[in-house]
């Protein structure tokens, strides 16, 4: 959930180092700190609250170093003060040190160090990582040696990234936490994310669980715990360094929900043959998914609503498939077999507990596939498959146009595996492709005439706000109310629309507008639990095409073009993503940072 940036090379590494922190702001965090080697040894400054704030307090002091490290904290162990956060060094400043994950044997270490002597002066975990390192070097071994030493000892997930006075040197090593390596004529980067050092260069190398690097002037060295050499292949990013900016648009969230036009044309280039009625997915053949008895997909939060309606796809094309929360997969994960398929959906490809469940999966020997938007993630490693869903960057922690990717993605996977499994396809191709072939242009003509700011402006003073959808509307009802909830932090519920008269109806007042999601699956069903919360006084906001009898019966109405049921959620998805967007920018929310949410969930 942190940040993590380091920079070697020539001139002076903290203008990179803030610029990566800066790039990294969308994680989530709640400190931020920076350490440099000054000629005379490390020179640290950190503090809690923004890396604005922190780049304030360097101005007063003189920073200068060519090698550096710099972090941004969301706190696990210990609240967001100036000595919790990163980076944190031993008693005499001579190792500092940057870590994102959980240190679970951190205490059994604290104590046995403080035994000896070493003082701690923050509520952390990470600050075992310099003492124990100090340790060693106190015991005779050399900085590498003694950095190996120290890792070799750790339990629990790390990305940790340190160096030591006197040497221009940054060591890492990567244990269930994401961490990336750039390059670019003689000046090297270790990140958490590539966005951190993307205006810098576009060659990178992802770490694998157990890697250890360490990085100087001359280059990267690629070993195991031992040191024993491993070769890592480098990958060129194909992200466009302006897609990391916001351009014209005040907030990324903004920018990322007009983005998803070329994301979803991006996602379906070269997959999707209209003419021929065929979809092509060049890395699963046909005959891939013989044999497939089950579909399990795991996700969390906004993945998971994707995963939903990938899941709701294969029933109705009568393959048995279940969409499970990844953090609930270890504790009642159905039966796993050879016959079993899970299909892991991340965004990042590096959440934590969506890794869990994949792993579990790959031990149970079950066959596996990642969709996920970053090519050299750990899911897509680890995976049977992986299908990409190119969206591009995504630096608004609130998950816009990663999810229409996610779901179309999942939709043209559904098709591959019904036809392998059933032997027939999922949908009427020559009916469905045709339609997903101009999703990209009816969304674009949903963002040129929304009036979601209106409507976001009408229900401002509402108490809390209800979606409800049936069929593949439920899912983006779930996710229209996650979306609200997340930036407005106003009361929010989705509901599968049936669900309206088993509880929540009672919570329904003239002050708790319902957003009913009407997508040509069953919808007179739809307008009748929508017309029961309006005839209690619920005002009721349809989000279909105008032709349809919910845009008559409604109190307002959303425009969505009409289309193929299967795909009207898509659209239906962008009004209620502009509706959560107006009604934060109403309320002045932190639209891109969230209080207490972080990007990319990396510990359990």
């Amino acid at each position: 959930m942190c940040g993590i940036i380091g920079r070697v090379g020539d001139g002076n590494a903290i203008e990179t180092l803030l610029t990566g922190l800066e790039n990294l702001e969308y994680r989530g965090y709640d400190s931020a700190g920076v350490a440099v080697q000054n000629g005379s040894g490390i020179a640290v400054q950190k503090r809690s609250g923004k890396v604005e704030e922190l780049k304030e307090t360097i101005a007063d002091r003189s920073l200068d170093g060519a090698v550096g490290i710099g972090h941004t904290r969301w706190s696990t162990h210990g609240p967001p003060t100036d000595e919790n956060a990163h980076p944190h060094t031993d008693g005499t400043q001579d190792v500092a040190v940057v870590h994102n994950g959980i240190i679970e044997n951190y205490a059994e270490l604290k104590a046995r160090l403080a035994k000896r002597g070493y003082e701690f002066t923050s509520d952390t975990d990470t600050e075992v990582i310099p003492h124990l390192i100090q340790y060693y070097l106190d015991e005779g071994y050399e900085n590498e040696t003694a950095f190996r030493r120290a890792i070799d000892e750790l339990e629990g997930s790390y990305a940790v990234t340190a160096m030591c006075s006197g040497e221009h040197v940054l060591y890492a090593a990567r244990q269930g936490s994401p961490l990336v390596v750039g390059m670019e004529d003689g000046e090297y980067f270790l990140a958490s994310d590539v966005p951190a050092f993307l205006e810098y260069t576009e060659t990178v190398v992802y770490l694998e669980d157990g890697d250890v690097v360490i990085v100087d002037e001359e280059g990267v060295e690629f070993t195991d715990l031992e040191g024993n050499p491993i070769a890592r292949e480098s990958e060129t990013v194909d992200w466009d360094p302006e897609q990391a900016g916001k351009g014209e648009f005040d907030h990324f969230m903004l920018k990322e929900i007009h983005e998803q036009p070329t994301a979803l044309a991006q996602a379906i280039e070269g997959r999707i043959d209209p003419e021929n009625g065929r979809i092509a997915l060049s890395d699963f053949d046909p005959g891939t998914f013989e044999g497939i008895e089950a579909v399990q997909l795991v996700a969390c939060g906004t993945s998971y609503h994707a995963a939903l309606y990938g899941s709701l796809f294969l029933n109705q094309a009568g393959v048995r498939s279940t969409a499970l929360l990844a953090n609930e997969y270890s504790v009642a994960a159905p039966p796993i077999d050879e016959n079993t398929l899970v299909i892991a959906v991340t965004q990042s490809g590096e959440t934590a507990d969506t890794l869990n469940a994949l792993r579990r999966a790959n031990r149970e020997g079950a066959n596996t596939v990642t969709v996920s938007n970053v090519v050299g993630s750990t899911a897509a490693r680890e995976a049977d498959d992986a299908l990409f869903i190119r969206a591009g960057p995504e630096i608004g922690v609130a998950a816009t146009k990663t999810f229409s990717s996610q779901a179309v993605m999942l939709t043209l996977l559904g098709d591959r595996i019904a036809r392998d499994v059933r032997g027939e396809s999922a949908a009427d191709l020559e009916s469905l492709l045709p339609e997903l072939a101009s999703i990209p242009d009816r969304v674009e003509r949903v963002l040129e005439t929304s009036t979601a700011d209106r409507i976001a402006q009408r229900y401002e003073d509402s108490e809390s706000y209800f979606f409800i959808g049936r069929g593949l509307g439920f899912p983006v009802a779930l996710e229209g109310a996650l979306k609200f909830k997340e930036i407005t932090y106003e009361h929010a519920e989705g509901f599968a629309s049936g669900e309206l008269k088993h509880g929540p109806l009672a919570l329904v007042t003239p002050k708790t507008p319902v957003f009913a999601i009407f997508t040509g699956d069953e919808d007179e069903k739809t307008l009748k639990n929508a017309e029961e919360a309006q005839t209690r006084g619920a005002p009721v906001v349809a989000v279909c095409p105008d032709d349809h009898r919910a845009a008559d019966v409604a109190d307002e109405h959303l425009w969505i073009p009409n289309t193929e049921p299967d795909l009207a959620g898509l659209l239906a998805n962008v009004q209620l993503q502009l509706v959560s967007y107006h009604a934060a920018d109403l309320l002045d929310r932190p639209i891109d940072k969230p209080r207490n949410l972080a990007k990319s969930v990396t510990v359990e």
